[in-house]
């Protein structure tokens, strides 16, 4: 079984302020640091570290050869990312006195996926291999319909969430990892259970994942057998910055399923890495190691 992560690399740039800033305000920092992250980074990082070998696919932008760097130090295999020409793509993220995050994204170089990218990257991999994506790169329809018909195993966390989510087939999908706010943008409702009945009906062999903050996280899983729903809360722990932590839950848990953990297991996994993220700033630089996890 091989791990296909293909998603975006960025680098953050983030700015300590009091509070974040107003429509027609102009406000003074307190800090700035240059991290790294992307969602697909951060989730393959997250893999990684939880001790699953992955591949990451996608651009390096101009700018973008240190994050190459980082996968390849992480123990990710770099070995189907291409170089383009294209600004590597890069973030704006505000943190307050609270550890809240609010983030601007210029995709850049994760907006020039093609079809032919995407064709010679799902060559490497066949049935029952997992391919993990997020809304930051360009090519999802393609990306999941090409998996599906490889009979890969589909994981989506539409974050950001956009209108065009709305226009994939989620039936290519086997799981949707999303938090509170975009399970109620995706569906109408916020309440977990009522949203994966909507999703169910129309989607009967999705699998859904919904993380709620300080409230925990439930998850409703297919098997032949029917559904099985699992909850789990959240660890109570000093918060200096929430960036990365729903990437880090993303990818031990994710790692948890892979290495046959139970969902429970590994959803309790996810939480407690996350939580560790949360007492770190940064991104990339939060995630955990799976011996500092204590599993």
């Amino acid at each position: 079984m091989k791990i296909l992560n293909f998603g975006s690399m960025n680098l953050d740039y983030v700015y300590s302020v009091p509070h974040f800033v107003q429509p027609g305000e102009t406000l003074s920092a307190t800090h700035r640091s240059i991290c790294f992250g992307g969602k697909g980074l951060n989730q393959s990082i997250a893999l990684a570290r939880a001790g699953v070998q992955v591949f990451h696919g996608g651009w390096v932008g101009a700018g973008g050869e240190s994050l190459c760097s980082l996968l390849r130090e992480n123990g990710v295999d770099v070995s189907l990312l291409a170089s383009v020409q294209e600004m590597q793509g890069h973030t704006v993220i505000q943190v307050n006195p609270q550890g809240e995050n609010c983030i601007l994204l210029f995709g850049g170089s994760n907006r020039c996926v093609t079809e032919s990218q995407i064709l010679s990257t799902l060559a490497s991999f066949s049935p029952g291999d997992w391919l993990v994506l997020q809304n930051e790169i360009s090519g999802l329809e393609i990306l999941l319909r090409e998996a599906h018909r490889k009979g890969m195993v589909t994981v989506l966390n539409p974050s950001p969430f956009e209108d065009s989510i709305r226009s994939l087939d989620l039936g290519n999908l086997s799981w949707m990892l999303v938090n509170e706010i975009e399970v109620a943008q995706l569906t109408g409702t916020s309440d977990p259970e009522a949203a994966f009945s909507i999703l169910h009906t129309q989607y009967p062999g999705l699998s859904l994942l919904v993380t709620l903050g300080s409230h925990g996280s439930v998850a409703f899983r297919q098997t032949p057998e029917g559904t099985e729903i699992a909850k789990e809360d959240a660890l109570s722990v000093k918060c200096v910055d929430t960036t990365g932590a729903g990437d880090t839950y993303t990818g031990y848990f994710l790692a948890g399923l892979i290495q046959g953990l139970s969902l429970q297991e590994s959803m309790h996994q996810a939480s407690l890495a996350a939580a560790i993220s949360v007492t770190r700033p940064g991104a990339a630089d939060s995630i955990p190691w799976r011996k500092e996890c204590g599993f």
